[in-house]
């Protein structure tokens, strides 16, 4: 049996402090970087759509707004991957075990690199068919695969990435992957401007822009970590990892990287009702997306600390702790939603015409409309979002996937039933409509848990 050996009070309390004092205050501390990293990652890829739509058109933003669903596929898995093993090195930390948590991360890296080339050869040889598949306009059929593919080369830096991040903030530490992201973001700014206008590459420059901005995170991270955190290094005795531990971080690594995929094939699903729409509605709802993953991250990184605050408080067995900050993050998420209500009314048309650069009726009017009816279903959103996150953080991998099914199946019949009916309009509440759904499945799930809400023994 592995004797347990508590870490080192004076590294421990150099990082945000999510098991003891105010939770409001601490989660807020913590999750600021992350939402700052969040802004500045959807930035660059923001970026990308402003250079391609302004330089090349928009044709060449349809392109890639066609293969969007397919990145969130790709990349989703890889993500949700890294954010389920750290989600295991984040309960490890709040147990304050030192050599289960550097046996974590031996784990993590063995799984995740085996990972990341599984999904890039099911890609290299998928993605041109699937596009196919998807009804992607012939005219920028090419352009579109000329996108993907060099995403899909790119998907082990991408989860390399956000293995090193998650692991930093699995221990209390979200500034430091802040600071690595705004060096890359501006060198993704600089070489998209190069590579599309200067080098005339296209929107295949918009892709390889990115995954050399991820190589540089990838990079800076691992210095840091070598010269500063020896606590997330494993030596050699902690890569016998062993089966139960290999087990538990496989099962709650493709747990979430399922769920993220399901959620990504639903969003191919929709994107094939959105391909038959035509070009310039590919263009609008690909503005009216980038600036929706921008208004919605403060929700998606308030979920991303939720996770952390849940899985270290899991692992330090602090329940009520775990139920206030639940209720301080539904609480945050109307905040949110009222905020993002207030904006889309005032400036929802000029921002889609920012992004897009496009004057085209069509584009302005759908993306605006897009815009604006989400805005508010942003508190259900983060409801869905902090209560999923949280109950894979509490060791739960079956129920909540279960919340990705919904949605999948929900998408299907949008795309079956009221697209062809109803147009665009179908598409813009498709996702607002499955997210209440969701919201009320989650809930009462994680109303039902044991660790968070233990039964009364009856006497």
């Amino acid at each position: 049996m592995t004797q347990t050996r508590p870490l080192k009070t004076n590294l421990f309390n150099r990082n945000a402090d999510l098991l003891h004092g105010p939770i409001f205050k601490n989660l807020f501390l913590f999750m600021l970087p992350i939402l700052v990293s969040n802004l500045f990652q959807q930035l660059y890829n923001t970026v990308d759509t402003m250079i391609v739509g302004n330089v090349l058109g928009d044709s060449a933003l349809a392109a890639i707004g066609s293969c969007g669903s397919i990145y969130e596929l790709l990349v989703g898995f890889g993500i949700g991957i890294g954010n389920g093993l750290s989600i295991v090195a984040a309960r490890s930390y709040g147990a304050q075990d030192e050599d289960l948590l550097k046996k974590t991360v031996a784990g993590s890296l063995v799984i995740g690199l085996c990972a990341s080339f599984v999904i890039t050869a099911a890609g290299f040889f998928g993605l041109r068919p699937l596009l196919q598949l998807l009804d992607t306009p012939a005219e920028i059929l090419e352009d579109a695969y000329r996108y993907i593919i060099v995403i899909d080369l790119g998907v082990l830096v991408m989860f390399l990435y956000n293995l090193c991040a998650g692991l930093l903030r699995a221990i209390g530490n979200s500034v430091m992957p802040l600071v690595f992201l705004l060096i890359s973001s501006g060198l993704n700014v600089a070489l998209d401007l190069w590579f599309i206008a200067g080098l005339g590459m296209g929107v295949q420059g918009a892709a390889v822009a990115t995954v050399i901005a991820q190589g540089i995170s990838v990079v800076l991270c691992i210095l840091y970590v070598m010269r500063r955190v020896p606590l997330l290094l494993p030596a050699r005795k902690h890569w016998a990892v062993g089966q139960h531990l290999y087990w538990e971080l496989f099962s709650q690594s493709i747990s979430m990287g399922l769920m993220s995929s399901i959620v990504s094939a639903g969003s191919v699903v929709l994107q094939y009702g959105i391909n038959g729409l035509g070009t310039l509605t590919i263009a609008g709802h690909t503005a009216a997306r980038k600036l929706f993953s921008f208004t919605s991250m403060p929700l998606i990184s308030m979920a991303n600390a939720g996770s952390t605050f849940v899985s270290q408080n899991r692992g330090a067995a602090q329940p009520e702790r775990v139920r206030k900050g639940m209720r301080t993050m539904y609480l945050c998420s109307v905040v949110i939603m009222a905020a993002d209500i207030v904006l889309m009314q005032l400036f929802a048309r000029q921002l889609v015409q920012l992004i897009s650069g496009s004057t085209a009726p069509l584009v302005l009017e759908n993306g605006a409309r897009y815009l604006m009816w989400n805005a508010p279903f942003y508190a259900v959103l983060g409801v869905l979002l902090c209560t999923r996150y949280a109950l894979q953080s509490l060791g739960q991998k079956v129920l909540p996937l279960f919340s990705s099914v919904i949605e999948l199946v929900g998408k299907v019949i949008f795309v079956l039933v009221f697209i062809p009916r109803y147009a665009y309009n179908a598409v813009i509440l498709c996702e607002p409509i499955i997210w209440c759904f969701m919201a009320a499945y989650l809930v009462a799930v994680y109303r039902r848990d044991a660790f968070v809400y233990p039964r009364k023994k009856t006497i």
